[in-house]
Order: structure tokens, then C-alpha cells, then sequence
């Protein structure tokens, strides 16, 4: 399928090389052959199986040091973090951790210690309501980091299009929120990757001239894909743009693997925007 912008017109030479840029050499020439239990292999990479929920944990250098330790090998289960943490982002409640993504950790004792973590786990609600900044500070801790848009790309690949009509496609307009990781079982990819069109839209680390000049977003369900990728900032704020990928659960066919939005902040912060780790 064409590279169209909202307009649906074709997207210049350079905004299409920026989105499918060689994920090789992104994520440079050594492939793997395994991953920690929650993520897959893309390549060079490993992409987080599911969309993330963010955690708080309790006490995390005391009683749940071991918690800390299974979450940042990627072998946290729903029942460890259940005993000992408690789940942000169905609201906006991340506070202390700001929208700029400082003071993400706790203090104890005059000591700082990490105590937000962005979990990638089947059955849970992915946590929404993130800021770009929030997400990178989330990922850190479980000592991964957002994917590039080149990686995210990569990963993406053999992920269904279709209309949202039944439970086995991706969860583009059949519902008004997200749905938990995974339950939308045919929206995955051929590396294994769950709900990466779809359910919720994803940062991903790169930044661009953030362009303003993007439509409504709803409006533009006419198009396969949405693109909103601009050559040069049209924002009066002067502000960047971070990516956003995938679309989400009200986006329609403006939902896809090759959507992509330029047109916000890293400060927003939604009920669609979410995010996934990578290694």
C-alpha cells in the first residue's frame, strides 16, 4: 500500500525513507536467537511481546527487591505484581513522576531508588495516559528502552489490517477503550508481537519537526493508513513532534502497521497513547 498523507497525497521521499528506514541498520548486523519471556525476536532486537502497564512498587530495595529483580529479567508474573505493586495509568495518576519524566523514582531514608516499571504481560490493561517522557523513565527501569520507529517497523510486519468486526482482529474500532494484552488473539505479528495496530497508540523514541497541519485524526479513517509526517515544523510552539505508531482503538483504517503520527508533543498525554519496551 501507497505512503499517503492526510491529505492523500503521496509523503515526500524523505518523511518515507524517516518511517521505513532499514531496521537492519537500525538495529545493526548481529541477530538473535532468544528473548526473556516477555518480549520477542526482531532481528537485532528484542521487541516487547505485549503492549505495557506501568507499576509502582512498594518498598522495592526492601521486601520486593526480588519483585524488581523478575520484572527487569522480564519473568514478572500478574501474581508477583499484584503482592507487590500497584498499577498506573487507567487515569492519569503517575504523579510524583511527571509529565518531563522526573522524580519517577521514590525516596527512602534521604535515598532515591527506581520504583516505576513498565511490565510487558498478556491479560492486563495496558496503561495509557503516558507522556513520552514517562514511558522512556518506565522502560529504563526495567532497564529496556522505547524502540526506534525503524525497529517498531520491523517488528510490526505481518500484523492484520482488516476491519475490526470480529475478536480475532485488531482492536481498530470496535470498542471505546483498549482492551488487556493480547485477548484480540489474530493481532499479532509474524515475530509474536500482540496489539502493535491498534488498541492503543505507541511512542517510539524517534523525534521529528513536530507539524500541526495533521487533520483530525477520526476524519481521516478514509485512508488505509494515516500518515502525519511534516519536512518542516509548522508548530507555533516550535515544539518537536514525538512518533506515535500503530493507531488505536477509535482510529478505524486510519489504524495500521505503517501509521504513524508526528503531530504530538512528548508531553501529551492520552487515553490512546501507550508505549512498548524493547532490549
Amino acid at each position: 500500500m501507497g505512503l499517503l498523507g492526510r491529505s492523500g497525497r503521496a509523503i515526500g521521499v524523505p518523511a518515507a525513507l524517516l518511517l521505513l528506514a532499514s531496521a537492519a541498520g537500525a538495529q545493526g548486523a548481529k541477530s538473535l536467537s532468544s528473548c526473556a519471556p516477555d518480549a520477542v525476536v526482531s532481528g537485532s532486537v528484542c521487541i516487547d511481546k505485549y503492549e505495557a502497564s506501568v507499576w509502582r512498587v512498594t518498598d522495592p530495595t526492601g521486601l520486593n527487591v526480588a519483585l524488581v529483580a523478575k520484572i527487569q529479567q522480564g519473568k514478572a508474573t500478574l501474581d508477583d505484581l499484584l503482592l507487590g505493586a500497584r498499577q498506573l495509568g487507567t487515569v492519569d495518576d503517575y504523579d510524583p513522576c511527571t509529565d518531563g519524566g522526573q522524580n519517577c523514582v521514590g525516596v527512602s531514608n534521604l535515598n532515591q531508588y527506581r520504583n516505576v516499571f513498565a511490565v510487558s504481560i498478556a491479560g492486563v490493561l495496558p496503561s495509557a495516559h503516558v507522556t513520552w517522557f514517562q514511558a522512556q523513565q518506565a522502560c529504563k527501569n526495567s532497564r529496556k528502552r522505547l524502540p526506534t520507529s525503524a525497529e517498531w517497523q520491523a517488528a510490526v510486519a505481518g500484523t492484520p489490517d482488516l476491519p475490526d468486526n470480529t475478536g480475532a482482529s485488531c482492536n481498530t474500532a470496535s470498542a471505546l477503550s483498549a482492551v488487556p494484552a493480547g485477548v484480540r488473539i489474530g493481532c499479532v505479528s509474524f515475530d509474536g508481537a500482540f496489539d502493535m495496530v491498534g488498541n492503543l497508540r505507541e511512542w517510539v523514541a524517534d523525534w521529528v519537526p513536530r507539524s500541526t497541519d495533521c487533520g483530525d485524526w477520526p476524519n481521516a479513517i478514509s485512508m488505509t493508513d494515516d500518515q502525519c509526517l511534516a519536512g518542516a515544523s509548522d508548530d507555533p510552539l516550535d515544539e518537536p513532534g514525538a512518533l506515535l505508531r500503530g493507531g488505536d482503538f477509535n482510529d478505524g483504517t486510519a489504524a495500521g502497521p505503517f501509521a504513524v503520527d508526528g503531530g504530538s508533543s512528548p508531553s501529551t498525554a492520552s487515553s490512546e497513547i501507550g508505549f512498548r519496551c524493547a532490549r
